[in-house]
């Protein structure tokens, strides 16, 4: 690894539990110009540093690097990586003093780099001067992905903190092709790069984007690896299926037996929710009225019939902008709300309607 008066560097992060699946994109990204091969702290908690010791032996050219995490017993867990063929190993900058001492002191004994991730720290600028005083050869500006599902980048406090320190900066944390040489820009001297490489259909092609990115200082536009939040979020659902979205659920959320009026039917949106007893279409069809346009109309109406939606709703909930409905029960008029295209989901098809009694809540 470098130091921050020199071009800044590629470093791909292998967040992989396989290590098959690790070491075929390792190939990829070496041949599409990464200068860095990071085994990330997911593959060494699955198989451990013979991660390291298959990355050193494959790329003897490239730096490895050993994302440890490292919060305790430092010099152990610095010697064993180094050890197996780290060229630098990551540490959590929260840990205590002495620890870092210890990391530090072992990384010059065995030829190991340290880095200082700030991830976690309550104070990261305070926190960044310190570990640099303490003797680590980069601080580690990381955005969680869970604070990048909020929106959160890490350019403002790389800044602050590139300013700060005499050390090298590494960044880490949603950076892809149309930002990456914005991360440059404001100091980085590596720039991590994780799902924007080891999630693409060609990891080579995609190294060799972001490799340009980075040495041109040019902004390569891309429609993935990106956190959306607010209004962006209907449009990357609607890129994607069910499952897709299951998986990323970790399975959670599905509602067994809704099914579509028709195949391929999609709807995504904020949820306008409505309860109401079986067969009683009062409280939908107020719901329409209600909607602003994009919402989905999710009615609760006990799994029976008899049908509390159908065409004219369907043509209602239309006009109004509508993206769709989905029924806990039952619908009618599938035929004709097929041809409509209106994204309709319900648990039973049947013909018998029910009666606007006025009962349950929205």
């Amino acid at each position: 690894m470098k130091s921050q008066d020199q071009k800044a560097r590629l470093q791909v992060a292998l967040d992989f539990l396989e290590l098959d699946r690790a070491l075929k994109v390792a190939e990829e990204a070496a041949a599409g110009g990464a200068d860095i091969l990071e085994a990330g702290t997911p593959l060494i908690k699955s198989v451990g540093l013979e991660a390291v010791r298959q990355l050193r032996a494959r790329f003897p050219k490239l730096d490895i690097v050993a994302d440890m995490k490292v919060m305790d017993a430092g010099r152990v867990e610095v010697e064993s990586a180094a050890k197996a063929g780290a060229a630098a190993v990551h540490v959590l900058a929260a840990a205590s003093d002495a620890t870092i001492a210890e990391c530090v002191e072992a990384g010059r004994e065995y030829g190991a780099r340290i880095v200082a991730d700030l991830l976690g720290t309550a104070e990261p600028l305070a926190r960044a001067r310190e570990v640099a005083k303490l003797g680590v050869d980069f601080i580690g500006v990381h955005t969680a992905i869970d604070m990048q599902m909020r929106g959160k980048n890490p350019f403002e406090l790389l800044r602050e903190v590139v300013e700060a320190v005499d050390v090298g900066v590494c960044v880490a944390g949603g950076i892809h092709s149309e930002n990456a040489a914005r991360a440059v820009e404001t100091g980085a001297s590596v720039v991590i790069v994780g799902g924007a490489i080891s999630k693409a259909p060609d990891a080579r092609r995609a190294t060799e984007e972001l490799k340009r990115a980075i040495t041109e200082g040019v902004s390569i536009p891309t429609d993935l690896y990106k956190r959306q939040t607010g209004e962006d979020i209907r449009k990357v659902l609607m890129q994607i299926s069910a499952a897709n979205l299951s998986d990323a659920m970790h399975r959670r959320g599905a509602l067994p037996g809704v099914r579509p009026v028709a195949p391929g039917l999609k709807m995504a949106g904020p949820a306008l929710t409505v309860r109401t007893a079986p067969g009683d279409y009062a409280k939908p069809v107020e719901a329409i009225d209600r909607a602003k346009p994009g919402d989905v109309i999710v009615v609760e109406a006990g799994g029976v019939g008899p049908a509390i939606w159908g065409e004219m709703a369907s043509r209602s909930a239309m006009n109004r902008g509508v993206a769709g409905v989905v029924i806990d029960g039952a619908l009618r008029d599938s035929g004709d709300i097929r041809e409509l295209k209106f994204p309709a989901f319900s648990r039973i098809v049947c013909p018998n309607a029910g009666e606007p009694r006025g009962l349950g809540e929205i």
